[in-house]
């Protein structure tokens, strides 16, 4: 049975109507038409479901409606725009640290919140921070790369 649950989605109040038991990823796509969160595996093992929930990485893919209830999601569609990229998104152009891309959202989350957690991440808390992303590019050491440029940048160290 469908009942109202109240979320704060990328920094507006939503009402929206849904089962207990429905995972966040169908609301958010299907309801909210936010389709920059993809569904990949459906059992946290890809991570290309990744948004932040009160500001930690999670599955879109395996949260229940129930478990969110109340509290603030972020996706890729808050992080920056296609006039004004994060610095994360820019560096990740830069880098061409992306093929096919349909990981790179959810790693895109994944990092954010580490360089909001860490400004100054080494290779080893970045690799450590992507640890429950696939990504079968192999774009692997351009990801990295990318994300120690945005953290560079967003310290002030590289020029825009």
């Amino acid at each position: 049975m469908a009942k109202t649950y109240q979320l704060t989605v990328n920094g507006a109040v939503r009402a929206v109507e849904a089962a207990a038991s429905m995972p966040l990823i169908y609301v958010l796509r299907n309801e909210l038409g936010l389709t920059g969160t993809h569904y990949g595996c459906g059992l946290e093992q890809c991570g290309s479901c990744m948004v932040l929930i009160d500001g930690e990485p999670g599955h879109a893919c395996t949260s229940a409606m129930d478990s969110v209830a109340g509290k603030a999601i972020e996706t890729i569609e808050n992080i920056g725009t296609e006039a004004e990229p994060h610095p994360l998104q820019q560096a990740f152009m830069e880098e061409q640290a992306g093929q096919c891309g349909y990981c790179l959202s959810g790693i895109l989350i994944s990092a954010k919140a580490l360089l909001d957690e860490n400004p100054n991440p080494d290779r080893a808390d970045i690799v450590a921070a992507l640890d429950s992303h696939l990504c079968r590019c192999g774009a692997h050491v351009r990801i990295i790369r990318a994300i120690e440029r945005a953290a560079a940048r967003m310290r002030g160290e590289v020029t825009p």
